[in-house]
């Protein structure tokens, strides 16, 4: 595909891109505050109200890999208005949803179409912005997830407490509007003839639909599927000439050790997240409209600091802001496990070690990704990457719900202590992985000298 050179002039349509993100990431979290209402207008049990947010986000781990694959053969923005319309559509659909399988339907439809979103405006960063500024581009888009983040609850609590959830629906279809904007915006791409791996597509779609439920329902037999699946994904990748998920990707050793530190990042934020409305509601007695407004602080804060992150990775590197990354993380951990459970305000300042973190993390290791990869493997490294991080939200939320669901109802503050104890754990093992990686990078660089 021909490509236009790097250009500083892009940089206002990743202003663009960031906030069609920030309606995206508001559609995954005002559903978890709407998630009560929804059960009572449709007598559903809580494992079937789940899939309204697990499956939203395994679609979108599903399709996000999907549409940063094919940027290598179709034009960014033609994939963006196709991601845009479904998502746009699907959202009218869910106004007017009457019945829990047409809500179901339409959020499933939702996410594939918002998976295009977030995955191809990473790849335009990484292929548009020049290197000097493509930290400030990526903590940009990272601002807009943790804005987005927070905004969701706030939006979701007051629309489900003075309207109905149905009127969420509407709040995304404001996406719709960019659309013209993107086609003058955006660069002009030529299409380019290739192969898509749709088998590897499939494969790799429902290995992962099938082992993360294994995780929420422990049936044997999807742990079964799951694992045939993913062999033959595996076999596909190496016989494949132009497999879905490029082989020499996974082989390289400090792609595979950034993907993990994500994993975990994400992980632990929609842990927290799912946590946190259950502990301000059972321990607090805190409705909707209030959750939400004491989430608010940390993404608000994440936001205005991402565009400081930014300006830190161009001028001292991705590692520092890693390491920051980690800090921050372990250290929102540390504050829920000792301090959670005595204030609603000790989840508020937990909360904004967590959002700051996450924030730095996501832009600082999308733009290591951009620079250890080559050209040619951005697209499909992003996306692969984007793709293992929404698995991560998924099994966050699966991780910190069978953890809490040792304890029965009513919760006290005390249960809320494990989940967040081995959530300490992670970022443990993450921040080892880290050191790692810094030395395989210096012993890298000792070779080539």
């Amino acid at each position: 595909m021909e490509q236009v050179r790097p250009s500083m002039e892009y940089f206002k349509t990743v202003f663009l891109l960031s906030a069609s993100i920030l309606i995206v990431v508001m559609n995954t979290t005002m559903f978890n505050i709407a998630l009560p209402n929804i059960l009572r207008d449709f007598s559903l049990q809580p494992s079937e109200g789940a899939w309204i947010v697990s499956g939203y986000s395994i679609v979108l781990a599903i399709f996000t890999i999907t549409f940063t694959r094919l940027s290598d053969y179709i034009p960014i923005r033609n994939l963006l208005t196709i991601g845009i319309l479904i998502f746009s559509t699907a959202s009218i659909i869910g106004f007017f949803s009457d019945s829990y399988l047409v809500l179901l339907i339409a959020r499933l439809c939702q996410a594939s179409g918002a998976a295009a979103i977030p995955g191809l405006s990473m790849v335009f960063a990484g292929r548009y912005i020049p290197m000097k500024r493509r930290g400030s581009a990526f903590a940009l888009i990272a601002s807009a997830t943790s804005l987005g983040f927070g905004l969701g609850p706030v939006v979701g609590g007051l629309i489900t407490d003075y309207l109905s959830w149905n009127y969420l629906f509407l709040v995304t279809v404001l996406v719709f509007i960019v659309i013209p904007v993107l086609f003058k915006m955006m660069p002009t791409e030529t299409t380019t003839k290739g192969s898509f791996d749709i088998i590897g597509a499939l494969l790799s779609g429902t290995s992962v639909t099938l082992l993360l439920l294994y995780a929420s329902t422990f049936t044997t037999w999807y742990l079964l599927g799951g694992l045939v699946t993913a062999a033959f994904l595996w076999l596909r990748i190496h016989r494949t000439p132009a497999p879905f998920i490029q082989p020499e990707i996974i082989k390289n050793r400090h792609y595979r050790r950034i993907v993990f530190m994500s994993y975990v990042g994400f992980t632990l934020h929609f842990a927290v997240l799912f946590l946190m409305p259950i502990m301000l509601e059972q321990v607090y007695d805190r409705g909707a409209a209030a959750i939400g407004f004491i989430i608010f602080p940390g993404a608000m804060l994440s936001a205005v600091a991402a565009i400081y992150v930014g300006r830190l990775i161009d001028a001292y590197g991705n590692i520092r802001i890693l390491l920051l990354s980690q800090i921050l993380l372990m250290t929102s951990a540390l504050v829920f496990f000792f301090f959670a459970g005595m204030s609603p305000y000790g989840i508020m300042v937990a909360y904004m070690f967590t959002s700051f973190g996450f924030s730095s993390l996501s832009s600082s290791s999308t733009n290591e990704v951009s620079r250890i990869l080559p050209s040619e493997q951005i697209g499909a490294g992003i996306g692969l990457k984007q793709q293992t991080q929404f698995i991560g939200s998924a099994s966050g939320s699966v991780l910190a719900g069978i953890l809490l669901e040792i304890y029965s109802q009513p919760y006290t503050a005390s249960n809320f202590m494990l989940p967040f104890g081995v959530l300490i754990g992670l970022m443990a093992v993450s921040s080892m992985v880290l050191y790692l990686y810094t030395l395989g990078l210096r012993k890298r660089k000792r070779a080539a000298q």
